[in-house]
């Protein structure tokens, strides 16, 4: 494998989910990782460069995949957009939401770093 791949996580407020994705994937040789939030109030708020920079956007929900795809239609038009099915109901780096990330993303940036 020579090129690793780009892949940002989102969730709502970059709080939880997707910077408890980022600390799970942060030492992957397979990826580099960027995590985003899609509300204003967000940590760090996800912009255009942000997709752009993107190979695989893993978001954990329907309405995160919605609205990126609603505010970003040029940016999104051609970038996978994945949804992980997480739920906001855990705290940073929860030994359960860690299990549900790397269940859920594995497959995804799995079939994403074999195309690379």
């Amino acid at each position: 494998m020579t090129n690793r791949i780009n892949v940002l996580f989102v969730c709502s407020k970059n709080q939880w989910r997707s910077p408890t994705a980022e600390a799970v994937y942060r030492d992957d040789p397979r990826v580099s990782v960027r995590s985003r939030g899609t509300a204003r109030s967000a940590r760090q708020t996800i912009h255009a460069v942000d997709l752009a920079w993107a190979d695989l956007v893993l978001v954990m929900e329907d309405k995160h995949r919605h609205r990126l795809i609603a505010d970003y239609p040029g940016e999104t038009k051609f970038l996978p957009i994945e949804v992980l099915h997480i739920p906001d109901d855990y705290q940073f780096m929860d030994p359960e939401l860690i299990e549900l990330i790397r269940c859920s993303a594995e497959p995804f940036i799995d079939a994403a770093a074999t195309k690379a």
